[in-house]
């Protein structure tokens, strides 16, 4: 069976707290490990999406509606369900491993550097279905 959930690949989450949010994979296990027995990407998300924004708005206001809440979660493959996109993120590899879990002061951290990462790659343009909430 061919390898779905590659890194870089997005996927939208169809279960719990974040359903209907998309997230894209970091690192795929696809036989688990010893605390989870099941397949399962770990996989960083859109929280909050950005607002809309308009030529009309000042700088502030752009700065503030431009925020992006980033979440990053271990989810199993039955609970993901994968797109034709990419996003290309090399600085996602290192930030964000298996014992970024253990640790609330390492969660907050990958967090912090996600956050920037999103933040930039939205400021520039690029990837802008990633960028909006899905419609349904």
């Amino acid at each position: 069976m061919p390898k779905i959930y590659k890194p870089g690949k997005v996927a939208v989450v169809l279960q719990g707290r974040h359903a209907g949010k998309k997230v894209v994979v970091i690192k795929q296990h696809d036989e688990g490990n010893k605390e989870h027995g099941f397949p399962f990407v770990i996989a960083a998300g859109i929280e909050r999406y950005p607002l809309k924004v308009t030529k009309s708005m000042g700088a502030k206001k752009l700065a503030r509606r431009s925020k992006i809440k980033p979440f990053i979660k271990v989810i199993n493959y039955n609970h993901l369900f994968p797109t034709r996109y990419a996003l290309e993120l090399e600085g996602l590899k290192g930030t964000v491993s298996a014992d970024t879990f253990k640790e609330v002061s390492q969660r907050e951290e990958a967090k912090k550097a996600i956050k920037k990462l999103f933040e930039e790659r939205y400021q520039s343009g690029k990837n802008r279905w990633f960028f909006t909430p899905l419609r349904f």
